[in-house]
């Protein structure tokens, strides 16, 4: 079966963000109300975006526009070809492209699926760039879309997302379980409301038995490294490579863009950590935290942190979010920010006696353990949902 072939742009409207000002240029074109979406926030989002880690003021939104919610967004660079559809309005810089579908033509949804289907990683072919892989609006529209009538359209559309809906419903789920155990580590941990705190005097600010200390006293702070990146047999293996670009808004990464080889492992500074390692990112973006939903390598921008302490990999975790704000304010470096092992000289965490430890972890291993179930449910979904994508989108299945 062949579909008639058609560029985006009969398929609607297309159009490139604007954005001219980066946020240490023009501080005041942000933190107003409005929306807007980076090239990371498409990375991240499902089917649908609506998260999003920055905003426009007036005078923001003033040299921007807002695209309406139904939008498809397309990365050009930084990351390369992922996709997303606005589920609100949001204003994006010239490193998206924004497709609003002619709804008798065309459902916003389909074109994603056939986007990632037959178009991302030709699209990464086509990055050429020296410094950093870019995609333009010009090559964009220079390929055609094999595209059904619109009622056709909609039947794959609705089989393919009704995937996406679980896995949009799970990530609800993790998010208040994750909650649940940030709200439980401030109750024992910051207002110092654990179990037996009646009678336990405070003594310099904290409990007694307790202690504040340097986080490097309480973990390993561990290194990473990068296998050859022009030797073909290091990479496209089986084991993940957590990377700064990897980083989830989320307590466990489960997946990463680049895989290496056992061969590549062997020939980098890394190892494979086990999960529950807890990753930080350390250049660039500082301070985002991950723990690993299954062993990982990683690359030299970020530390894995293991506990030598009373403290389990997860209370490192939340401990280590509490205290995120530290590391963010440590941060500085020449050409961008960085934080270096010494940094976790400087920041002060909470070591609570071993006995409190191991009750937390009774009490909190529990809602890790769902979250970390749900995360393999979307893992499933999500290869449930690509292994039934190309067949759909080459006519071969039909509906």
């Amino acid at each position: 079966m062949s579909w008639p072939e058609y560029p985006l742009d009969e398929l609607g409207t297309v159009s490139r963000g604007k954005s001219r000002h980066r946020p240490r240029d023009a501080t005041h074109l942000y933190g107003g109300p409005y929306p807007f979406i980076q090239t990371g926030d498409v990375k991240h989002a499902g089917l649908y975006l609506s998260n999003f880690s920055q905003t426009y003021s007036e005078a923001g939104l003033a040299q921007s526009k807002l695209w309406p919610e139904g939008t498809l967004c397309i990365t050009i660079a930084a990351n390369i070809a992922d996709t997303s559809i606005l589920k609100i309005e949001a204003c994006f810089p010239d490193s998206i492209i924004g497709f609003a579908p002619d709804h008798k033509k065309a459902d916003a949804r389909f074109i994603k699926y056939l986007f990632d289907a037959r178009f991302k990683r030709q699209y990464r072919t086509f990055t050429q760039g020296a410094a950093q892989d870019n995609l333009s609006q010009g090559k964009l529209l220079s390929l055609n879309f094999p595209t059904p009538d619109i009622a056709e359209q909609q039947r794959i559309a609705n089989i393919l997302s009704a995937y996406d809906d679980m896995i949009e419903n799970n990530r609800r789920r993790i998010a208040l379980l994750e909650e649940a155990a940030r709200q439980l580590y401030k109750e024992w941990f910051v207002r110092f409301r654990f179990p037996g705190h009646e009678h336990t005097e405070i003594i310099d600010g904290v409990p007694e038995g307790w202690e504040r200390t340097p986080a490097s006293t309480v973990m390993n702070i561990l290194s990473g490294g990068t296998p050859k990146t022009t030797t073909p047999q290091f990479w496209d293996g089986e084991i993940g490579f957590f990377t700064p670009k990897d980083a989830v808004q989320a307590a466990y990464v489960s997946s990463t863009e680049k895989t290496i080889t056992d061969e590549g492992l062997a020939k980098c500074n890394s190892k494979l950590y086990p999960k529950d390692t807890l990753f930080i990112t350390a250049r660039g973006t500082v301070g985002k935290m991950n723990l690993a939903l299954v062993p990982m390598a990683m690359n030299q921008s970020c530390y894995a942190l293991v506990s030598n302490s009373c403290l389990s990999q997860r209370l490192l975790y939340l401990t280590m979010e509490a205290s995120l704000q530290q590391f963010r304010s440590q941060a500085s470096g020449a050409v961008f920010d960085a934080i270096i092992v010494s940094t976790f000289d400087r920041i002060s965490v909470i070591r609570p006696d071993l006995r409190i430890a191991e009750a937390f972890d009774l009490v909190v291993n529990p809602i890790f353990d769902l979250i970390a179930n749900l995360g393999r449910q979307i893992e499933q979904l999500a290869n449930a949902r690509d292994l039934l994508l190309p067949r759909l989108m080459n006519g071969t299945l039909t509906v």
